[in-house]
């Protein structure tokens, strides 16, 4: 069944007399709740690879430009499909284009263990980013249809922390799958856990107009912003305005150093440390809690300004300034003799990542009309996908000439810094953008 859509004059009718201060039910925090359950599935299948990563090495006899060249594939399947995901979503509704992604990935994901080459494995990560690539899209048009913009950030820090706790989860599950019944059943036990959000998501959620468990008193403070102007907006059209390249330039600097950590962080901990398999597991522990709390506190802080007051836009500028600067001391990671000093530098990097993502994410629906945020987060997704394709190439290429992760460092400490500059002469005073009809 697909989302049922409103018009905003139907939807000011729907809501009228109804006071808005105060919500009546939580239902929105339930729906949020499902994307959370999505984002630790999304990382959990996107993880593995880069945990079995020495193993797989060993086993497959890769070298390290081979590693990087089937993590490109995924980076390019990912920029591709979020080139097309938004516009998609925005068409299909997040009911069934969520749905659908979901089922796609997860099939890729189990299709790993059939990977027989470095061929094969970039053809599964392939379909993997394919699938993958409407996550975000679907789960940021979700958040705008279901919370006001001064819940959003909040919102957004919480289900993406779900990407921290797939992280996790990874390094608990995978080596014991990997240990007892090899490292095949490690992708398709793990692939299979999105076919279980599939039956959860479909049965469950409802555009907010039509879900029937919502009540009038929440539907009325969901819908507590001024109505959007427009039903419909061409990508070329988005493309034009400056606040589109705030966005994507944001992403593109910055969406690359969060796939640093997630593909290479398992092998910088074995190069530098010494750490195996089976040792992985409490260093990763470590990092992905602490971007977990990263990511919520990450919204808080900028939901926090703008209930004392603050304009929405110098609250998510002044957020993600606090974890640019955070973000800083990655440089240093590369030269720590202890192993936890090394862990520590990670998981503050990793942290203030996570806080960086949940406000340049709400940024696009702070900017946006809701009916336009699909699109404009799959545009600068696919401008991450990208920085990510290059990343990729780049890593692989400095490692087997020269062994050290000090040059990847030091461009991942800097990155935030320069996409805040960006964002903050590109996005302007941070007015809502006027869209043609």
């Amino acid at each position: 069944m697909a989302d049922t859509e409103t018009t905003d004059s139907a939807l000011a009718a729907q809501v009228e007399g109804v006071h808005p201060v105060s919500p009546v039910g939580k239902l929105r925090w339930v729906i949020c709740g499902l994307l959370f359950f999505a984002a630790t599935v999304n990382y959990i299948d996107r993880q593995v690879i880069g945990l079995l990563k020495p193993t797989l090495q060993a086993q497959l006899h890769w070298n390290e430009i081979d590693y990087g060249n089937i993590v490109f594939y995924f980076q390019v399947a990912y920029a591709a499909g979020l080139l097309v995901v938004g516009r998609v979503m925005d068409w299909l509704g997040t009911r069934r284009g969520f749905g659908l992604a979901v089922f796609v990935w997860s099939i890729a994901a189990m299709a790993h263990a059939a990977a027989r080459s470095v061929f094969g494995f970039s053809a599964a990560r392939f379909a993997l980013g394919l699938g993958e690539s409407g996550s975000f899209p679907a789960s940021i048009k979700t958040v705008a249809e279901w919370f006001p913009k001064k819940e959003r950030a909040l919102a957004t820090g919480i289900f993406n922390s779900g990407t921290n706790v797939g992280a996790i989860v990874t390094p608990v599950v995978v080596p014991w799958l990997t240990y007892t019944y090899g490292w095949r059943m490690a992708f398709i036990a793990t692939g299979a856990l999105g076919f279980v959000w599939v039956v959860l998501w479909v049965s469950f959620y409802r555009a907010p107009e039509v879900h029937p468990r919502l009540s009038a008193g929440e539907l009325a403070y969901i819908r507590s912003d001024p109505p959007d102007q427009v039903s419909s907006i061409p990508m070329l059209k988005l493309i034009k305005y400056r606040q589109t390249w705030a966005f994507c330039i944001g992403k593109f600097l910055t969406d690359p150093i969060w796939w640093l950590y997630l593909f290479w962080v398992p092998d910088f901990l074995h190069r530098y440390h010494g750490v195996d398999l089976q040792g992985m597991m409490l260093p990763l522990l470590i990092i992905y809690n602490v971007a977990t709390v990263g990511s919520v506190c990450g919204g808080w802080v900028s939901s926090s300004l703008i209930k004392r007051g603050w304009s929405v836009h110098s609250s998510r500028k002044t957020a993600m300034l606090m974890c640019a600067l955070a973000v800083v001391p990655i440089v240093f990671a590369s030269r720590a003799s202890n192993l936890w000093a090394a862990v520590a530098l990670v998981s503050l990097a990793a942290a203030a990542h996570q806080g960086w993502s949940a406000n340049i994410f709400t940024v696009a629906s702070d900017l946006f009309p809701r009916r336009a945020v699909g699109s404009v987060v799959g545009i600068g997704g696919m401008a991450g996908a990208v920085g990510g394709m290059l990343i990729a190439k780049v890593v692989g290429y400095v490692l087997q000439w020269t062994g050290s992760y000090m040059p990847i460092f030091i461009m991942a400490g800097s990155a935030y810094l320069v996409a805040l500059l960006f964002v903050h002469l590109l996005a302007g005073t941070g007015q809502p953008v006027q869209l043609e009809a």
